[in-house]
């Protein structure tokens, strides 16, 4: 018994040691991302790079501010770190923003900071590489709460009021 105890007692210690310089140690190691499982929802990030991706329809799509990673309901927990180059290996899709509409208006607007963003004109929209499907229908109230920032593209004076 005293034999098992001390076993036991060395392979905590061992899995315990710090492995690199940062730290970690056998039992809090991750594994790499060979081992993730690619599927929709996925989110990443590469260890030397600030953005945030998701995978969806066989890409992955740059979830481009807080607003939209909060929006779509993301938490940090789902966040994997992944190797840098990692994304080199996918086609990149569109970025994914915060498109919002109400029904009773006929614009769209682009969450960023906190604040709606006018899109001026359906050429724009496109552009801007948005597509329908992103676009999120909201009370007119909330949209009109919103503080106002600057037209996309810029320039186009005060944005019309949902």
């Amino acid at each position: 018994m005293a034999r098992l105890a001390l076993g036991l007692l060395a392979l905590v210690v061992l899995i315990n040691i710090p492995l690199n310089r940062h730290g970690t140690t056998l039992a809090t190691a991750m594994p790499d991302s060979r081992a993730l499982v690619i599927r929709d929802g996925l989110v990443v990030k590469e260890e030397d790079d600030p953005e945030i991706y998701v995978y969806q329809n066989g890409r992955f799509r740059w979830i481009s501010s807080l607003d939209a990673f909060e929006h779509f309901r993301f938490t940090w927990g789902d966040v994997h770190i992944v190797e840098d180059g990692f994304l080199d290996r996918f086609e990149i899709g569109s970025p994914i923003h915060v498109l919002l509409k109400c029904y009773d208006s006929p614009h769209i607007y682009r969450l960023e900071g906190g604040e709606k963003r006018w899109i001026v004109d359906i050429e724009t929209f496109e552009a801007e590489g948005h597509v329908w499907e992103d676009v999120r229908f909201v009370p007119c109230d909330y949209l009109r709460n919103l503080p106002d920032g600057e037209t996309i593209p810029p320039g186009h004076g005060p944005p019309p009021q949902p």
